[in-house]
Order: C-alpha cells, then structure tokens, then sequence
C-alpha cells in the first residue's frame, strides 16, 4: 500500500479523534431526565457546545460573536458619504472657478457667474447643469473630473465589489472593457435562463474578467449570489436614506450610468439579479448610528455584512419548527466569523448526523424522537443515577452470587455468556477443549516410577479458550408481574415532581429488562384516563395538561397486565402527588370532579381490593404532603397491606428502585 502526502490547507484537525456521539448522547440525557423533550435538548446541547471540547464553540458563542459584529457594523458611520462627499467637491469646484472668474471684467465672466449663482440646489441636478460647462478654470476642471470619476468608481463599486480600485485611473479602454464584462454577463444569465448555460461558458467568461470579481466565484450560481445580495444591500441603503437624499443619489447614479453608457446593461443586471433571489431583502431600510461618512461602495459593503449578519442570527438561533444545523449556510459563517467558525459549525453537525446515523434519533413527520437505543442508554444512565443515591448499607447489585442462586440444575449445559452466574460445567469444557485439539504432550511421573528408567506416562496439556466454557443450566428464579402506575396529571409539572417520575419510570425499566429479564413489567401512565406507557417513549413523555387523577383506570389496566401473568408475583407501585379525581364510567368516558365524588373514591379502592384478593400489594410514593391525599393512602395500605412512603422528589427513583429490590429478594 502506498501513501501520498501533501501540503495541509485550512480545515478540521486531521488527525484527531473521532468524537464520542454516547457523550453528547448523555448530556441530552441529563435535560431529558429532568423533563426536557428530546428537541429541546438538542438544540440545548448545540448551543452549550461539545462537552469537554473547550476549542470548540457553540451556536451561543456563535451567536454573541454575530451580535457583537452587527453592533459594530451599525456605529461604523452614515450611509450619505457619498452624498457628502460629491456637495463638497461640487462646492469646491464653482469656488475655484469663481475664484478664476472674478478678476476678468468681461460680460461672459459676469455670464458664467449667473449660471453658476442659478445653479439647483439638488447635487445631482446641478452636476448634470455644469457636465456642459467649459471651465475657465483648470483646477476647477479637474475636481470636476474628480468629482465624476468618484461618482462613477462609488456606483461600479456599489454593484461590482472591488471595481472601485480597478477604475482608480481609468483610460476609455478600462471603460470599454466594463461594458463588454456587462454585455457578456447579461447574455450568459439570459442563456442560462434558457437552459443553454454550461460551465464552460462560465469558465470563460471568468478567465476574461477574473480580475473583475475578487471573490473568485467557481459556478454561475455563487457568482449571481455575490452580484444579488450587493444589488439588494444597494436597495437597501438607498431605502435607508431620508427621500430627498435618496431621490439626489438615485439621480447622480442614473447620471453617472448614462454618460460611462452602462444604464441598459444595468437595468438588465438588475432584473434578472431580482428575477433570481427575489428572497433577498431588496427594499428594507438599515438604521446606522455612526458619524463618520461611509462612500457609497463602503456603505453598501456594510448594508450586505449586516444582512448577512442577520440572517446568520435568524438560522443560529434554531427557534424555528424543523430547525436543523443544515439550514445554517457555512459560506455566511466564513463571511462573518472566519474559518475557525466553519470547523465548529461542522463538529456541530457531526453531532446532529452521527446521532441520526448511529440510530440515536429518529425525524419523524418533523418530529425528532428517540429512538428504543437511545431509550436504553438513557434508563441504564436513570440507573447508576438511583444506585449511585443509596446508601452504602444499601448498596449493591441485587442478585445472589451463591451457587444455588439460579435455581436447581436441571442437567443440560449451554455456551457461557458474560455475566452468567450458572456453576461452570467441567466435563462439557474440558471436552470443548479437547476437540479443539489445542494439547501439548507433557512427561508425567507415575506412581512407583521416575524418568530414569522407571515407569513414566505421557499426559496432555489442555489449553481452553473463552468459547469453550459452557455454564450447568438451572431452573428459571421466579418472575414478577410488576406494574408502575405514574401520575402524568398537571399538579405533577405545576409541583416539580414530574422529572423524578419519569426518571424513576426508565430506571425501573432499565433495571427489570438488564437484572430480571424474566420478568413482565408494565408502566402505565394516568391523567384524566389511563394508558400502558411503551418504554421507547418514556424518555421523551410528557405531562397531560388535562384535570383528572384516574387511579381507577390505571389499576384496571394492571389487573389485566396481573391476570395475563397468573404465575407470576405481584408487584404494584403507584407514584402520585394527589388522590383520585377521575373514574371511568361503563361507557369509557372519563368523569372527573373535585373534590372527589364518593363514586371515584368507591370505583377506585374497589380496584384495591381487587388487588388484593390477587395477592398483589400496593406500595405508594406519596409526592405530596396533602390531607385529602394521606387519607386515602392510607385507607389503600389498610386495605391491601401494602406500604406508603413520602419521599422527596429528588429520591424517589431510591424509594421506588430499593422498594422492588426488596419485593424481588424476599420472593
């Protein structure tokens, strides 16, 4: 294999390591499991910036460093420099030539005094008078020379960025070439409008007049993207004026369009520079605050940076529905930022992609969701988050690690897997090994013998490999049918205990399906009715913003879930924060009033005691310090036998996890 090295250009860090996504996938996490939806911490995460990336930014970042630059680029002047600047070159051009004027005694000196005392007072009005004027004066010729060649380099520039220099010291051959460069564009822009538009035509047209257009645009398409935001900042500028000097700098650029014989190819620019990115904000004003005067060139410059600047904001914000990090154009981040930006923003990127790509999240009708992988890796975190509470007393994994604590062995032997407690089958191992044929023969001294003529026996070594080892399989430990009821009525968003619910929902998930797999768990979630809760949508659940606490509807839907299992135990957890309100009628309709009806509360302890004589006992997680509510838990543990606890919401997920901990060993 061969290898080919070359000079390195501006870019990511080639040789760094790959980003860890289960990293950014954790930090969501930690919003997730304390209420946020999985949209929302994203966009959190993007614009936090990378964990443990200090180089690299987030779209907070991004974004103060936009608004620092608008700020800037609002007190960098006014936008009537040109304005000013052409008065003060006309004021000094009719002084010069009253000053040649005024020592001749003739009637034409007295004559060219009038005219210029009746001059207009608009700028462009007067410049237009005197562009028939023969000059007696010479200075006075050459300002206005001065004047008009600033007039005309002030509207190229305005449209062509960097023609102001190229026309410094124009000669009619530079002037010629313009108007062929506008001629030529024209008719490659109507071509492509037609579909006969190829590259190489572009090509062409840009080894011509390369010199023309400093950004050096590689297709047609970024070139009428550079020419129409310029074309539409010049609009903007212009709208940005008061109407008299808007209407004196419209006249001095039609002027100065006519006499450089560029005003046909410029409307036709025009138009079709509108016809293409009619998106572009053509006639909306700017407010700059600044005092210094900025030229016409300068001033549109900073009417196009701040559209950008603006536009950057809106995508970096990602307030929008659907918003996604590829909606952010890189080209106007390297316009406003630089480079270093463009690096960040695609790390950014990476995180969104590889998050979709590594089967993270999923975009659904433009809904982003976690997917079931996500969900896992997020109640295993729900887990170690409960296990790392307890107390060291409490601590540790739940299973026996004796022998005997699988169950009896029933004489069969299966391939061992990581974290299996089965007794190792020897005879099935060594045999494993044998087969393999991976012995070396090894001299062994016998009994009544050594290797000095006395009887020796030759022995073989067995080497065995993690696939040969098989565990003695043993009867299935008992299985429970456990039931999670959670409270997803609005007291439980409105008291700041629903993160702590679903929280302690994904770690008992995560706990049965890693430790107790012959388990049946079912969580089923209750408002104003109740419904079985899939663990795939648990991490991005949220509250019903509805009244109604069916406790009644939840623990039908458990008793069916219980009677689906009948040899299994029973375990039935509630979590709520206030007594049942709700109760479903024999029509399926939910009935709800508070305080509750004696209906709500006879339907509801009715399920109790059905519980009951199903052998099931009913914990409750008490979330509120409420009278109403102890009542009737307590009448719940009269009834059933079962336990109440009041933790605080920060420990429920201890309470709850320790809780069926407990039910499972004593069984």
């Amino acid at each position: 294999m061969g290898y080919r090295y070359g000079e390195y250009h501006d870019g990511p860090d080639p040789l760094a390591p790959p980003y860890d996504v289960r990293a950014a996938l954790d930090e969501m996490g930690d919003a997730i499991l304390s209420g946020s939806t999985p949209v929302h911490a994203l966009r959190d995460l993007l614009k936090r910036g990378l964990p443990g990336a200090e180089d690299r930014r987030g779209l907070d970042d991004m974004l103060r460093e936009v608004r620092r630059r608008r700020r800037e680029l609002r007190e960098r002047g006014r936008l009537d420099g040109t304005l000013d600047r052409a008065r003060s070159l006309l004021d000094k051009a009719i002084g010069q030539e009253r000053g040649e004027l005024f020592p001749d005694p003739s009637d034409d000196a007295r004559l060219r005094e009038a005219t210029l005392d009746n001059l207009p007072d608009d700028t462009a009005s007067a410049i237009q008078e005197l562009s028939s004027y023969e000059w007696r004066s010479a200075a006075a010729r050459q300002t206005f020379e001065e004047l008009r060649g600033l007039l005309r380099r002030e509207v190229l520039d305005a449209q062509f960025k960097g023609m102001r220099d190229a026309l410094a010291n124009p000669d009619p051959a530079a002037m010629e070439r313009v108007r062929q460069m506008m001629s030529d564009l024209n008719d490659m822009l109507e071509r492509d409008a037609q579909g006969a538009h190829t590259q190489s035509d572009f090509d062409s047209f840009m080894a011509t007049y390369e010199d023309m257009f400093p950004e050096r645009p590689r297709t047609l398409e970024e070139l009428v993207d550079i020419l129409a935001r310029r074309a539409a900042a010049t609009q903007r500028m212009l709208a940005s004026l008061t109407p008299r000097q808007r209407e004196e700098l419209n006249n001095l650029i039609n002027q100065t369009l006519d006499q450089a014989g560029l005003s046909e190819q410029m409307r036709r620019l025009g138009d079709s520079l509108y016809a293409r990115r009619p998106d572009l904000a053509w006639g909306t004003p700017e407010r700059l605050t600044g005092e210094d005067p900025m030229g016409m060139g300068d001033a549109v410059t900073a009417l196009e940076e701040l559209a950008d600047l603006t536009q950057l904001e809106a995508a970096l914000r990602q307030d929008y529905p659907g918003a996604r990090l590829d909606d952010v154009d890189e080209a106007a981040v390297r316009r406003a930022l630089g480079r270093s930006a463009v690096d960040d923003l695609e790390a950014l990127k990476r995180i969104e992609r590889e998050l979709e790509e590594q089967g993270y999240l999923l975009r659904r009708r433009g809904k982003l969701e976690l997917t079931p992988k996500a969900v896992r890796r997020l109640g295993e975190t729900a887990l170690r988050r409960v296990f790392a509470s307890l107390d060291a007393g409490r601590r540790g994994d739940h299973d026996q690690r004796d022998a005997g604590s699988a169950g009896e062995l029933t004489g069969s032997s299966r391939p061992w897997r990581f974290g299996d407690e089965q007794p190792i089958d020897v005879v099935r191992t060594l045999v494993n090994g044998i087969r393999r044929g991976d012995a070396s023969p090894r001299a062994t001294i016998t009994d009544g013998g050594d290797l000095h003529g006395r009887s020796a026996r030759a022995h073989s070594r067995v080497r065995l490999s993690v696939d040969d080892f098989e565990v003695s399989e043993t009867e299935r430990r008992s299985a429970a049918a456990v039931c999670l009821l959670v409270d997803l009525s609005y007291s439980m968003a409105l008291r700041g205990t629903w993160a702590a619910a679903k929280q302690t929902a994904l770690a008992l998930q995560a706990l049965v399906a890693s430790k107790f797999p012959q388990d049946a768990v079912q969580i089923v979630g209750f408002s104003n009715y109740a419904r079985v809760l899939q663990p795939d949508e648990l991490a991005g659940l949220d509250w019903d913003m509805v009244q109604g606490t069916n406790l009644h509807h939840a623990l039908l839907i458990a008793g069916r879930h219980l009677d689906r299992h009948p040899d299994f135990e029973p375990v039935v957890l509630v979590v709520t924060d206030g007594e049942p309100t709700a109760h479903l009628m024999r029509n399926g309709r939910s009935a709800f009033e508070w305080p509750p009806s004696p209906e709500t509360l006879e339907l509801t302890l009715s399920e109790v005691d059905k519980m009951t004589r199903r052998r099931a006992t009913i914990n409750v997680f008490m979330l509120a310090a409420d009278d109403r509510l102890k009542e009737f838990v307590d009448e719940v543990a009269r009834r059933n036998g079962g336990r109440v606890f009041s933790p605080s919401a920060d420990r429920l997920g201890e309470y709850v996890v320790s809780d069926f901990l407990r039910l499972r060993r004593a069984r």
